[in-house]
């Protein structure tokens, strides 16, 4: 066996339930990936290249939603099996991986949450050709619905050899610059900082509505990175609090921790791009980020995958939103996988959605052009739902619609 496939079976080893008590050994074996990805870059070009090929029925022909699907299953096979149904109960306790932590429980409640709300149908009206489209920071954009920030291609999604997290990054930045919205960057935790700067060079690249997320380490660190932020056009930046978890403080040598009141203040005072703290969960602490100078919120458990037992994000937002609409901007992730689901969202009081898994099957499927694929199936999605709810802007979009 090889030192690569050595390290990919520890990975797999630890990614059922018994992630947390073999913590430590996962994180080597995640440190080990992450610096063993640079040899894996001719590899993967030519490996993207063949799935964007094989995504294809013919050449010149738009791509299509089940032959991205396919390939996407094919590549991240076993990490995600590409369900008909992303309810988290396949990939149950599989961190790293695709799976909500533990007993897998906060995926699904994220998950499950969104399938309990229901829509009033309306037909007797005269909305046709409903208005997607937001303003946000300046920029206009086609629709509320964003792609999260996800990497992670060889520890998390088991892409070694097939897809490097520069391919990744570019498919998912270029995708949504296609699409006319917003792609959020990611920071990984064991990833040096050579790996956040290649990402930050492709926003510059690509010249894409791009936000930048940093984990939260040290005060020092988080500053630096917001000076390479800047200099990237990134339109805004943000820490994922909600990384400052069990799962995340399992990397030897690594500090991330949760942030007081004031060492916020101090983050959001560094910089004159807006500021994001992601990981908000009650109410509390949502006027604790507008308090510290927070221009948003993402309301999020992470996904399911740093506390089990967390409830659905769903269920938070609305009492966040009836207490902050208007004051900062609300976004929200976990579970979202349709244009239905975003719009429920929006009812609920989000001012936009943030998407992972639909989008990741999309640049691993398909590159760029299987990310915008999948932004404009849940774009169609939210029009249609629109147009049976009647609503004829997204400032329509209120709790009136729902059952």
């Amino acid at each position: 066996m090889s030192k690569q496939e050595h390290h990919e079976e520890r990975v797999e080893g630890l990614s059922r339930r018994g992630f947390i008590t073999g913590a430590a050994v996962g994180a080597v074996a995640l440190t080990s990936l992450v610096k063993n990805e640079a040899n894996a870059q001719t590899t993967a070009a030519a490996a993207s290249a063949a799935g964007a090929a094989e995504a294809t029925a013919k050449k010149g022909q738009p791509l299509k939603l089940e032959e991205v699907l396919k390939v996407a299953r094919e590549k991240l096979y076993p990490r995600c099996r590409v369900c008909p149904e992303c309810n988290g109960d396949a990939c149950a306790g599989e961190v790293p991986g695709f799976g909500g932590i533990g007993s897998g429980k906060a995926f699904r409640n994220n998950y499950d949450g969104l399938a309990r709300i229901q829509f009033k149908m309306r037909t007797f009206h005269d909305v046709k050709k409903p208005d997607t489209t937001i303003s946000l920071w300046g920029q206009d954009l086609s629709l509320p619905i964003f792609a999260a920030c996800t990497g992670g291609t060889t520890y998390n999604m088991g892409l070694t050899g097939k897809m490097s997290e520069d391919e990744f990054i570019e498919a998912m930045l270029f995708g949504c610059k296609a699409a006319n919205t917003v792609c959020f960057v990611a920071d990984g935790i064991g990833d040096p900082l050579t790996v956040y700067e290649t990402r930050l060079k492709a926003i510059a690249r690509s010249q894409a509505k791009a936000i930048a997320i940093i984990k939260p380490r040290t005060q020092e660190e988080i500053i630096k990175r917001v000076r390479l932020v800047e200099a990237s056009g990134a339109i805004a930046f943000g820490i994922d609090i909600d990384s400052a978890g069990r799962a995340a403080r399992a990397l030897p040598g690594q500090t991330v921790e949760p942030k007081t009141l004031a060492q916020l203040k101090e983050i959001a005072a560094s910089s004159k791009l807006p500021f994001i703290v992601k990981g908000v969960m009650t109410v509390d602490e949502a006027e604790m980020a507008k308090a510290a100078g927070a221009a948003a919120i993402v309301v999020s458990n992470h996904g399911g995958r740093v506390l089990d037992h967390t409830p659905a994000t769903v269920d938070v937002l609305a009492p966040i939103a009836a207490k902050l609409k208007g004051k900062i901007t609300i976004f929200v992730d976990g579970g979202i996988r349709y244009g239905t689901d975003a719009l429920k969202c929006l009812a609920l009081g989000a001012d936009a959605v943030l998407v992972g898994r639909p989008f990741v099957r999309g640049a691993v499927g398909g590159g760029p052009e299987g990310v915008t694929l999948m932004v404009n199936k849940m774009k169609n999605e939210l029009v249609d739902a629109m147009v049976l709810t009647g609503v004829p802007n997204l400032k329509k979009a209120t709790r009136k619609i729902l059952v």
